[in-house]
């Protein structure tokens, strides 16, 4: 076996591979629990095993079944997020929240940023929109990162963000749909291709109002309903972050899920039923909210320089699963 073959731990302890951004995981989250902590934010635990997870069209789940000792069988999954089960304990009464936890995410390739099971940072505000998520990102960067990742950051629209590095309107869009590719599609091909390589490299670039077709869980901007009070945040070549001032209403969050859910059985993903105790929680009410996954293996690859995710998890899977399991280096 090469040495570039090794399992991490044996490559860490014969001195191929510097421990340091390991190790530093721990001194992020300690620093991350402190920040959150003083600005009075509650820690919560949700389950990594649930009957509901999340209805993104492209994102395929993990499925497997919980069985009792009785006999009973029920059909289980892992988790892609733990935002429902927060959205909840917003419906409870709890105003700020923050969890550090596992996340699940199946049929994607190994890469640089990507791995199938994942550490991800959420928190949610009550009573907020996410201008002041916006302010929590640039602060916990500054706070965990030091001068380096202090602002003043770059705050850019979609919109403007699609003239400057692809030379066209949102509009436009529409001339590119074809008999082949959706209105979504064509979106995604030029963010992915023209936008994203150039968001984050000088400074973190907050990427912000997305289509209101691209709304996911995020509300309708108030002034114009076209676009949705969603971001993401670029920094170091990265997409760390996205973010809402979450949608409440029940009607139309259904609405949303259940058009997701005829669009995954379109593209043959795993179909499940909407999560009916999630529209509960948003019928009993939940109060102007704004929320936030951040990827926290990405979050310490940047703090830390290392090259790929897999410097920066002591058991990458594709190491966990290279003997006999037919994956592919």
């Amino acid at each position: 076996m090469a040495p570039e073959e090794y399992p991490t731990w044996r490559r860490v302890r014969d001195g191929l591979q510097p421990v340091e951004a390991l190790l530093a995981r721990e001194r992020i989250v300690d620093g991350i629990r402190r920040f959150f902590k003083a600005r009075g934010f509650v820690e919560v635990e949700t389950p990594l095993l649930v009957s509901h997870p999340g209805m993104e069209p492209h994102l395929e789940v993990f499925e497997t079944e919980l069985r009792t000792a009785g006999g009973r069988r029920h059909r289980a999954f892992l988790t892609t997020s733990p935002e429902y089960a927060m959205k909840k304990l917003l419906a409870a009464g709890l105003p700020r929240i923050f969890q550090v936890c596992k996340a699940f995410r199946n049929g994607e390739e190994f890469s640089r940023g990507h791995n199938p099971e994942f550490t991800m940072l959420e928190w949610y505000r009550a009573n907020a929109d996410y201008t002041a998520l916006m302010v929590d990102c640039e602060e916990l960067l500054g706070e965990l990162g030091g001068e380096k990742f202090r602002g003043p950051w770059e705050r850019l629209s979609v919109e403007e963000a699609f003239k400057r590095y692809a030379g066209i309107e949102l509009a436009e869009l529409d001339s590119r749909v074809g008999p082949d590719t959706t209105w979504e599609q064509a979106f995604h091909l030029v963010l992915l291709n023209d936008v994203e390589p150039n968001l984050g490299r000088e400074r973190p670039t907050i990427l912000y109002d997305y289509p209101i077709q691209l709304a996911a869980l995020a509300r309708a901007k108030p002034d114009d309903p076209r676009f949705a009070e969603r971001f993401e945040l670029f920094a170091g070549g990265l997409e760390l972050a996205n973010a809402f001032s979450e949608l409440t209403d029940p009607v139309e969050q259904r609405r949303r899920l259940e058009a997701e859910r005829e669009e995954r059985i379109a593209l043959g993903r795993t179909v499940y039923d909407v999560d009916d105790d999630f529209i509960r929680a948003l019928e009993a009410g939940i109060p102007p909210s704004a929320g936030i996954a951040l990827g926290l293996d990405r979050l310490v690859m940047l703090l830390t320089g290392a090259p790929s995710i897999r410097n920066v998890l002591w058991f990458p899977a594709d190491e966990v699963f290279r003997n006999g399991q037919g994956i592919d280096r």
